[in-house]
């Protein structure tokens, strides 16, 4: 089986194919977003937020603020390859990124 990519392309994850980016996206769909991108961008505290986000849910859900000068791909790719994430979808102003922790808390 051939492994599924975020927009065609791996941003520096572990490849989840798409049996599993569908699992997570169903997962992701009830969520809240807890990461807010505003004026500034991807800022370094963002990053670093995303990170302990990711560490602790391996799974979370972003929305761009329409302030913000980068669209919702361009958000989720910067983060995704800050962080070693893969993209799991991208959907008007709200994106969803995954990171396997060490003690996995999503069975994929």
């Amino acid at each position: 089986m051939r492994p599924a990519s975020y927009g065609g392309y791996n941003l520096g994850g572990n490849m989840i194919t798409s049996k599993q980016r569908a699992k997570l996206r169903g997962m992701a769909q009830m969520m809240e977003p807890i990461l807010h991108i505003g004026k500034d961008g991807v800022t370094e505290n963002l990053v670093k937020q995303a990170d302990d986000a990711l560490t602790a849910r391996e799974l979370f859900k972003g929305t761009v603020l329409k302030n913000s000068p980068l669209t919702a791909r361009e958000a989720a790719d910067e983060l995704a390859g800050s962080l070693g994430a893969d993209g799991v979808s991208v959907l008007g102003r709200k994106f969803v990124l995954y990171r396997e922790s060490e003690n996995k808390k999503i069975g994929l």
